[in-house]
């Protein structure tokens, strides 16, 4: 299977949601022919605002490759939003639980039935100070192993602009661009037919992550930090008193919010 039936509910989420978007976004979207035009695939993206989601998967949309998002299990419960989710096929990620590796399955069968699966891997929105991807989680990692599927990273800036990140306060004039730029497949063949340890899994998570970070340098025109923001870290020094006042008043307004969307994101 090649490419993916769009189905009532994936057109009617898009015919809902394109019209807000063309009025809010204007886009610069470079890249699209790197995303397979044939088989199944990982896409893996930063996530730097609550509205990136739509405004993403706007520009996946017009591909032709529907993606299927994973995203926490309480999208999917009730109303609109949760027929919405189920209908079109999103994959309901299930945190500390006995399903929790359902998600991980469901990506598999859906990459080797020929689908795009869309991955954030950070997990949650960046809790970086400039907004730049980082340390991320190891489930992308854990299917591009698995599947040897290509892995096309992508970087995006644009909807933080509107609503940054953890805050409530959206800015709509003037108008903003969304950006992507879409990079070549991560080659991972030398890590193929390793044990896939816990080691193995952070330094391909790394490099995916890498080739994020360096498509968003080009989009943003300045040099990323050199070393990934790492929110453990940064809480062990929060606790021990030695966080930089700068750095800690920038992370201080995340913290609360961070700590509730761990419960379950994608």
């Amino acid at each position: 299977m090649s490419r993916r039936k769009v189905g009532f509910w994936y057109h009617l989420a898009a015919v809902l949601a394109k019209p807000p978007l063309l009025l809010l976004f204007k886009r610069d979207w470079r890249g699209a022919e790197n995303i397979p035009a044939d088989g199944g695939f990982i896409t893996v993206v930063n996530h730097n605002s609550h509205l990136d989601p739509f405004a993403y998967g706007h520009f996946q949309y017009n591909t032709g490759r529907v993606p299927r998002f994973l995203a926490k299990s309480s999208l999917f419960t009730d109303g609109f939003v949760g027929a919405v989710m189920r209908g079109s096929g999103q994959i309901p990620v299930y945190r500390d639980s006995s399903d929790a590796r359902g998600a991980f399955r469901a990506a598999i069968d859906a990459v080797e039935r020929g689908e795009c699966v869309a991955f954030y891997p950070e997990g949650t929105l960046t809790r970086d100070p400039g907004q730049w991807p980082m340390t991320a989680r190891t489930g992308a990692a854990r299917v591009a192993l698995q599947t040897k599927c290509p892995v096309v990273p992508i970087a995006q800036w644009g909807a933080n602009e509107v609503l940054p990140p953890y805050s409530k306060k959206a800015s709509l004039f003037p108008r903003k661009t969304h950006r992507v730029l879409v990079g070549d497949p991560v080659d991972l063949s030398r890590y193929y037919g390793q044990a896939v340890t816990q080691d193995l899994l952070r330094e391909v998570t790394e490099v995916i992550m890498a080739a994020i970070t360096e498509l968003l340098v080009q989009l943003r025109g300045e040099p990323a930090p050199e070393v990934p923001y790492d929110p453990r870290k940064a809480r062990a020094r929060e606790r021990r008193g030695d966080t930089p006042p700068a750095a800690g008043a920038a992370a201080a307004p995340q913290a609360e919010a961070a700590a509730e969307e761990d419960k379950g994101t994608t």
